[in-house]
Parts: C-alpha cells; sequence; structure tokens
C-alpha cells in the first residue's frame, strides 16, 4: 500500500535534486536528523563549496596583502567582472546590461535616481498593494525628494475582493486608463507574500506603450522562474542573492539596465570611484568617464568577500541550468500544493497563491486563522522540524526550493502542519 510518505521516497529517487550540495541544518525537532528547511524564499542554504572558495580568497590577502587586487588568482580589481556573464545569463541579459553591487534598495534607489523623472501630469508611481515594505519606503521617499505628496504620488494596486493576487488585467487596465500620468511602474516580479508570478513580459509592454518606465523587483523571482529581461524590453531591475540565490545572509544584489539606455549621455546618474572606464580608472582624474555599459551605475568599489560566494552560486545555476530548476520546481511545488489540498480540508487554513503553475514559483502561502503565524511556524520547527517562515498577521510560507528540497521535505511539511492545526468539524 502506498503511502504519502512513502511516495515521496519513490519520487526523490526518481526525481532527485541537489541537496547533497548544500548545508541542511539539523532538526529541533520531529523523528528526522536534518531539517526539512522552506525558508529558502527568505534565506537559501550554505553551498558547500562556499567555504573553501571563501577562505581561498581570505588566504590570497594573507598572502598578498594589497598585491593581491592584480596577483591573485581571482584579482580583486577585476573580481566583479567574475559574475557579469553568469549573472546576465540568469536573468536573460546581455553582459553589458548586468552587474552585481551594493543591496536591493540600495540599488533600486540609484535606479530611481535616473528612471523615476516625474514631469508635469506624468508623476505616478505603481506598485502592488502587497509590495515588500522596503519597496514602499523605497517609492515614497522618492517621491518626497521630488517635492510630491507620496499619499498622492504612489497608486497602490489591490486584488479583486475577495481574491488574494493581482491578476494580469487589472494592471494592464489601470495603465491603459491612467498611463498618461504614470511615469514608473514598480512591481514585484514574484510577490513575495503571496509567490504570485506576475507576467513580466506583458505588465512592461502595457507600461511601456502608456509611456511610463517599467522596473521590476526580482528578490524572489531571480533564481526561482526563468527570466528574459533583455527580451522583454525592460528598462530597469534589481535583484537580491541571499534568497533563491543562496549566497548567503545580507549578499551583494545585482542590477539590470536595458542596453537601450546604455551610454545615454542625458540619462543621469550618481557616480563615484567605480562608475569610471577601468581602462582609465588609475589616472585619477576629476571627471568620470563612464562606460557605456551598466557598470557606470557602479559607485563603490566591490567588497571582495562578499562577491565570493555570489560566484559560487551563479556557478551552480550555471552547471544545473534553469530550465531543469523550473521544471523540478513545478513538480515539486504541485506535489506540495495536493498535499495541502488534503490538509487544508475541515481547517482554518487556505492557500493564496495562484494554482495555475504559469502564475507562481516554487512558493505555497498559507492563510492560517487567528493571525498566528509567527507561533504556528515556531511549532512546525520545534515539534517536527519544519522550517517554514510566517508573515504577520497570517500568513505562513513554504517554498520548496528545486535545488536543494526534497518530496520528503514536502510531506513532513504537509504533515507536522496538520498535527498543528486541528480540524474544525
Amino acid at each position: 500500500m502506498h503511502t504519502p510518505q512513502s511516495e515521496a521516497h519513490r519520487l526523490d529517487q526518481t526525481d532527485p535534486g541537489h541537496r547533497h550540495l548544500f548545508h541542511v541544518p539539523p532538526a529541533d525537532g520531529g523523528d528526522h536528523p536534518e531539517s526539512a528547511y522552506l525558508a529558502g524564499n527568505s534565506l537559501g542554504l550554505q553551498p558547500r563549496a562556499t567555504r573553501d572558495e571563501l577562505l581561498a580568497d581570505l588566504d590570497a590577502w594573507g598572502r598578498l596583502g594589497v598585491e593581491g587586487h592584480l596577483e591573485a588568482e581571482r584579482a580583486w580589481l577585476p573580481y566583479h567582472e567574475l559574475l557579469t556573464a553568469p549573472a546576465a545569463r540568469l536573468v536573460g541579459a546581455r553582459p553589458a546590461e548586468a552587474v552585481v553591487m551594493n543591496s536591493l534598495t540600495v540599488n533600486l534607489h540609484l535606479l530611481m535616481v535616473s528612471f523615476y523623472r516625474p514631469a508635469g501630469a506624468r508623476t505616478r508611481i505603481v506598485i502592488e498593494d502587497s509590495a515588500f515594505p522596503s519597496d514602499s519606503y523605497a517609492v515614497r521617499s522618492q517621491a518626497r525628494f521630488h517635492g510630491l505628496d507620496p499619499d498622492d504620488t504612489v497608486v497602490r494596486l489591490r486584488p479583486r475582493p475577495g481574491e488574494d493576487a493581482l491578476r494580469t488585467e487589472d494592471v494592464t487596465d489601470y495603465l491603459a486608463a491612467e498611463g498618461d500620468r504614470v511615469a514608473l511602474v514598480l512591481l514585484g516580479g514574484v510577490n513575495y507574500l503571496t509567490g504570485e508570478l506576475l507576467d513580466i513580459p506583458a505588465i512592461t509592454a502595457a507600461g511601456r506603450a502608456a509611456g511610463a518606465v517599467v522596473g521590476w523587483d526580482l528578490a524572489h523571482a531571480v533564481g526561482n522562474v526563468p527570466l528574459a529581461l533583455h527580451d522583454w524590453d525592460v528598462d530597469f531591475a534589481a535583484w537580491c542573492s541571499y534568497k533563491y540565490l543562496n549566497s548567503g545572509p545580507g549578499a551583494l544584489a545585482g542590477v539590470f539596465v536595458h542596453e537601450r539606455h546604455l551610454g545615454d549621455p542625458d540619462l543621469p546618474r550618481f557616480e563615484g570611484w567605480w562608475s569610471t572606464a577601468a581602462a582609465t580608472r588609475f589616472e585619477m582624474t576629476p571627471v568620470s568617464r563612464p562606460p557605456s555599459t551598466v557598470q557606470a551605475w557602479q559607485i563603490s568599489n566591490p567588497p571582495i568577500f562578499a562577491m565570493g560566494p555570489v560566484r559560487t552560486s551563479l556557478e551552480l545555476f550555471d552547471a544545473v541550468g534553469m530550465p531543469a530548476l523550473r521544471e523540478r520546481s513545478l513538480r515539486l511545488t504541485g506535489w506540495l500544493e495536493r498535499l495541502l489540498d488534503e490538509v487544508t480540508v475541515d481547517r482554518p487554513l487556505r492557500v493564496v497563491t495562484p494554482r495555475d503553475p504559469a502564475r507562481r514559483g516554487c512558493q505555497l502561502s498559507v492563510r492560517v486563522g487567528a493571525g498566528n503565524a509567527a507561533e504556528l511556524t515556531k511549532r512546525l520547527r520545534h515539534e517536527h522540524g519544519v522550517i517554514a517562515d510566517a508573515r504577520e498577521p497570517d500568513v505562513v510560507r513554504f517554498a520548496p526550493v528545486p535545488l536543494y528540497s526534497t518530496y520528503l521535505d514536502c510531506w513532513r511539511a504537509a504533515a507536522a502542519l496538520a498535527a498543528t492545526v486541528g480540524v474544525t468539524r
């Protein structure tokens, strides 16, 4: 007789991921030595290769001192260039369009210096109502910086009554009707709360047709879903590297700027040491000569020990490939969804992530009753060894990451949820 647990073991044999390449935290509770780690949408696991690669960079500093800038095996001066091509491949960009630098919200501000240029009636910034708070704070502060009232300037698009996720047509219809007043569209590619994957190419096309600039926060999309930013004609995008890219807490982020904007002398930018062309950087001239690439948006020399983990991660994605990861993600997330369908019957639980696999990444969000998400995730961890994460007041997020999550992890999560939340009938 097949049980869900035995079926999970069978599926892990026939459809394995790459868990062996990662450190998995030990379980706090339950009957398994390792955690069922389903919080990669918050912080990815550490690749086993990261420690040795990071120590090699530290050893170069010890052996070479300042000469490491040119003589280290991975010389520090051009180190960021090692990340350019793999980052571009991951987001569907050309090498001149992608760079790894800074942190996500810093990058969004630097990009909005260039691309949020309110003028006349065209002043609005369109975001989703459930945008990550940092994005909300950033766009409101940009409105204030331009002398505008953020309550009037920032438009927060909400799902329809009784629904949890925006529909594509809700965004495109707004742009068709009000687009002549929109300066910037800045949405999350995958919504942090619901896990919904927005239709990036359709919304980008609608925004640009309305005369607006279209940018994307890809924090929950990069490494999660396939991206083709150049072909989709996106103006700009930014992402972090500590979630699905597994580059460590507070890891360096990334930026995309479409090539049509590169080298534009009329586009304002903030500049610094790393904004000028590398070939002439050490001529020490007082006027920057920026390259006609996205590297013109760089300001400071990159922190080498923070770049190493990103490079290690990008090598993993190059080796495995996003198409294979997306296919496994669809299978793994679909399996968890079927298990949750059984668990939510007669319990105060509801999956709020879209059911259409094309409209989501690898995250399934569950709305729990009585606003007790944080307490519930504590019980899942300490009683069952399942690590998920809470978003107050009432959403628990489960992310079966295709690189390292297993079908058994999904079964353990569903079984733990069932054991923790009793039936109400």
